[in-house]
């Protein structure tokens, strides 16, 4: 059953994981804030990515060659060099063909032209409904209707809605004695021919205001902005559309100023901006958002095996944090959706509400070949070529020649923030038998509260208990979230708060804990509580939080 998206955001708004950037000025579409909650939980997801796969990476298993993983962290800037963008073909490539609405200044993407008709426009749906779904024949009082009363107000820039009489008596003309073949409505714009439709005003109209839509014009999807006193072309720079550049046009300092030998990976996490034209579906396609990359180096004869190594071993850890089950797959992309560069691509995908039955894009594991080190070789002149002494023929004295060659990139690429979302949108769970019906399910290493210490009442000396058990509790877990103390309202209504917060466990002081020191512990998911001595809980909550 799909969830509602409706709920997920009404919660999420509700409890303070996320809000409308800007909201009190009316908001700005596409860029989001994290509340209280939703600002722990992405770190949360953000430490265990770099503990994952920089700090102990690939949980310290041993990759394909039979040794452990080794990778380092950098930190990038945001703006970089503008050849930078050159070298990497943003500049050239990162732009999309354009259209824009003379009528409300709405634009399309050219190449998504009659999708975006049949996704988002409200008025093709209601229009279409006065033709004949067969033949393309029409019913002439039902448009005029429609014209006259909701065509005004859904699309008051569309020919039929302008002149209706006029624009129908010359699709009659035109139509008439057309093939009785099955027609949608792209083909029947196809039929009616450019020269007709150029007349009538009916060519390609806005999907939101139903103007005819201007002619296609390159859009710029990198944020520019100027670096210096003067704003000229000289000084032009680019907010970064990836985090992946920073790593190559650092790689040589990196193999310089460390011990790091290939095979090995340089990781980046930070934020990457991108002028998308239609922002949508909540934070999944946002202009400001997070990434976690790791450019993993290996010698090109071992990098199909290291490709594999880690497409299967970032699908196992998505797994990890909560999203196994049917809605998230490991999809190879066929050759036919290849960059001309890449040996090899797979994307983990979750199947979110807004894309059910189907799946979006989660994280993309990439095997890049030498492209990105030979683009910024190129463009720079800088000699990125790795020397490896482990290689190459064996000399007399027992050591290498050594070989000097470009290493293959393998890139694990997350999108933090739709890894916040995937985890919100799998933790959210309805039950209407519970007395809370709304909880969330998040794995207890990712929720950002985790746990609550309840007095039951206010006094016999109850809250004095509480204290001293949040305080140690507190002290002991602070690195990995909240531990908070709750003494207001009845006890059901604070399990419900914790409950839509993702707490996995509650514990409460009651009356038993003052004769015999043991507390009430109950579980977030099943609703079970037990009796726990309270000086066993730090261990226990240890042990549920993998850190025993």
């Amino acid at each position: 059953m799909t969830k509602s998206m409706d709920a997920i955001m009404a919660l999420c708004k509700r409890r303070g994981f996320i809000y409308q950037a800007s909201e009190i000025y009316g908001g700005i579409n596409g860029f989001w804030d994290y509340g209280p909650l939703g600002a722990q939980l992405k770190k949360n997801l953000r430490d265990a990515w770099w503990e994952d796969m920089i700090l102990r990476p690939a949980w310290g298993r041993s990759g394909p060659n039979g040794k452990p993983v080794r990778c380092v962290p950098v930190e990038t800037c945001i703006i970089q060099h503008p050849k930078v963008w050159e070298a990497s073909g943003h500049l050239a490539g990162f732009a999309d063909p354009m259209r824009k609405c003379p009528g409300c200044g709405h634009f399309v993407r050219a190449d998504q032209y009659w999708e975006t008709m049949a996704q988002w426009s409200e008025w093709l749906n209601t229009l279409i409904q006065g033709f004949e779904p067969h033949t393309g024949r029409y019913d002439t009082e039902v448009i005029l209707k429609w014209a006259r009363t909701k065509g005004k107000r859904v699309a008051p820039n569309l020919a039929v809605v302008r002149n209706p009489e006029v624009t129908l008596v010359a699709l009659a003309t035109r139509i008439n004695g057309q093939p009785a073949a099955p027609l949608d409505m792209k083909e029947l714009v196809q039929y009616l021919g450019t020269e007709f439709l150029e007349k009538t005003g009916l060519q390609e109209p806005c999907p939101r205001c139903g103007a005819p839509l201007g002619q296609p014009a390159p859009f710029k999807l990198m944020f520019q902005s100027w670096s210096g006193v003067t704003q000229s072309d000289e000084n032009v720079v680019y907010l970064r559309p990836e985090t992946a550049q920073g790593i190559f046009v650092q790689f040589k300092n990196v193999t310089d100023t460390t011990r790091v030998k290939i095979p090995f990976g340089i990781g980046n996490a930070g934020k990457s901006f991108r002028n998308e034209v239609t922002p949508r579906n909540y934070t999944y396609r946002s202009r400001e958002f997070e990434q976690a990359e790791l450019e993993f180096f290996c010698h090109p004869e071992e990098s199909q095996a290291w490709y594999a190594f880690w497409r299967d071993f970032r699908m196992e850890w998505w797994k990890s944090l909560g999203l196994a089950g049917e809605n998230l797959i490991l999809r190879e992309h066929a050759k036919d959706e290849l960059s001309h560069y890449s040996q090899g691509t797979s994307d983990v995908e979750y199947r979110f509400p807004f894309t059910a039955p189907g799946f979006g894009e989660l994280e993309g594991i990439a095997h890049r070949g030498d492209y990105d080190l030979t683009q910024h070789a190129k463009h720079s002149g800088a000699k990125l070529e790795y020397n490896d002494t482990d290689r190459g023929e064996i000399l007399p004295n027992g050591g290498r020649r050594g070989e000097r060659y470009l290493p293959h990139c393998i890139e694990p690429a997350a999108g933090l923030d739709r890894g916040v979302l995937a985890l919100l949108c799998e933790a959210y769970t309805k039950d209407e038998t519970r007395a809370s019906p709304e909880f969330l399910k998040l794995h207890p290493r990712l929720a950002p509260v985790k746990a609550a210490i309840f007095p039951l009442v206010a006094k016999d000396g109850m809250p004095e208990v509480a204290e001293k058990l949040h305080a140690d509790l507190a002290a002991r877990f602070w690195r990995q979230g909240a531990v908070e103390m709750d003494e207001k309202q009845s006890i059901g209504k604070r399990y419900a708060r914790m409950d839509e917060a993702g707490t996995p466990y509650c514990f409460t002081i009651d009356g038993d804990t003052l004769t015999n020191q043991t507390v009430t512990c109950r579980d977030r998911d099943s609703g079970q509580q037990t009796r726990l001595a309270i000086d066993q809980v730090g261990a226990f909550l240890a042990e549920k939080l993998g850190q025993a």
